[in-house]
């Protein structure tokens, strides 16, 4: 596996790869990877087969937090992470520096609207303006790929708007997110939960089991869906950002919810912001185990 740090370099192995006709399969992350990052590495090998090209790109974007979050203190493991992606077999990792992905001058944002104005966009200024400028620049770089994304950050998947209003040569998949043994999506925020925080965030995977039950029930009410997720989110969180049943495409509120409705929550635990999802009908009551 190679590592690279050099936008240049970056952008010559993508062209040399493609010249050779290998498809690149890329999956964008800030890095401290755990097992649901790895699981998008190995979803891209399996999207562009043996002779294409798995590049993970770690770059923790100062552009998609708030003066009051945590980039300063966002955990980091480059070495880890480095040996981790090559036992998963990716041929690289791009690994660049904020003076060469924000060049002297950078005035241009790319900003996704109606999409980004829901659920944790009022909650976060300004974050999906940072996510898609920066995926964007990471597109420009690659050049045709395809794009890997975990669906527990499900919101960022208004890269697929992104991509179709620019006609990027890009093809964005969402995998779904992958959870610990006791029902926690998996998350680099996690490592910043104490130990009775983590039993107190569980109250998240139990909220969407209960909405989803209730589903599964013939419920299709979006406000007593809910109200049953809230009750058991706010057992253990501190703060609720939001408990929101919303249409899984246009990430707008509904009344009633049908098939591929999407229940999101977002709250904090301590002091760790933490969020999830379950996508109705569509994602299988089992995966909230």
């Amino acid at each position: 596996m190679r590592i690279v740090t050099s936008i240049a370099a970056m952008q010559r192995l993508a062209r040399q790869w493609q010249r050779a006709g290998n498809r690149i399969g890329l999956v964008p992350t800030m890095g401290y990877l755990h097992a649901g990052h790895l699981s998008l590495a190995d979803r891209a090998r399996q999207l562009v087969g043996k002779t294409g090209k798995v590049v993970v790109s770690i770059y923790v974007n100062p552009t998609q937090f708030g003066p009051k979050e945590d980039f300063s203190v966002y955990p980091r493991d480059l070495a880890g992470d480095a040996a981790k992606l090559e036992s998963a077999g990716a041929e690289l990792l791009f690994a660049p520096e904020t003076a060469g992905m924000y060049l002297p001058g950078d005035a241009t944002r790319v900003r996704v609207g109606l999409l980004t104005d829901t659920l944790c966009g009022p909650f976060r200024p300004g974050h999906f303006e940072g996510v898609t400028t920066v995926v964007a620049k990471l597109f420009g770089l690659a050049g045709p790929c395809v794009g890997v994304f975990g669906k527990k950050d499900y919101q960022q998947l208004v890269l697929r708007r992104m991509v179709a209003d620019l006609f990027l040569p890009v093809e964005i998949v969402g995998h779904p997110l992958v959870r610990e043994a006791d029902g926690l999506a998996m998350s680099s925020r996690n490592a910043y939960l104490s130990a009775a925080d983590r039993v107190r965030a569980l109250g998240l995977v139990k909220g969407l089991r209960a909405g989803y039950t209730l589903f599964d029930a013939g419920e299709r009410s979006a406000a007593i869906l809910e109200r049953a997720v809230r009750t058991e989110v706010q057992a253990g969180a501190d703060t609720i950002d939001y408990v929101s049943v919303v249409d899984a495409d246009s990430l707008q509120p509904v009344e009633f919810a049908g098939e591929r409705a999407l229940i999101a929550i977002a709250c904090r635990v301590g002091g760790t912001r933490l969020i999830d999802n379950v996508v109705l009908g569509e994602d299988p009551r089992a995966s909230l185990r």
